[in-house]
């Protein structure tokens, strides 16, 4: 049985954010973000078991960008809750911190 996935509405808010600026240089860069984040999603929702970061927050690297996924996984409910995309050059203690 596949997870669902939920955004939280700051992951979406980042999604959104990055889409924006690969939009400002090229539109083929933002729409190969946008596939890459839903091929991250399509993986997720088969296997969610990925590294632990910090307590029970989980994260997953996206194909060809700096970006990570920050996410929980519910598994009595299948459930994995989005909840940040992440720019890996930025502070590390500004990552999520809490589900």
């Amino acid at each position: 049985m596949a997870y669902r996935i939920l955004v939280s509405p700051r992951a979406q808010k980042e999604i959104e954010n990055a889409i924006d600026y690969y939009a400002l240089n090229s539109t083929v860069a933002s729409r190969k973000f946008i596939a890459s984040v839903a091929t991250a999603y399509q993986i997720l929702s088969e296997v969610p078991f990925f590294t632990v970061r910090y307590k029970d927050i989980r994260s997953f690297k996206i194909k060809y960008f700096p970006y990570s996924l920050y996410f929980v996984v519910y598994e009595e409910r299948k459930v994995v809750r989005v909840l940040s995309c992440f720019h890996n050059k930025r502070n590390p203690d500004k990552r999520p911190k809490n589900g």
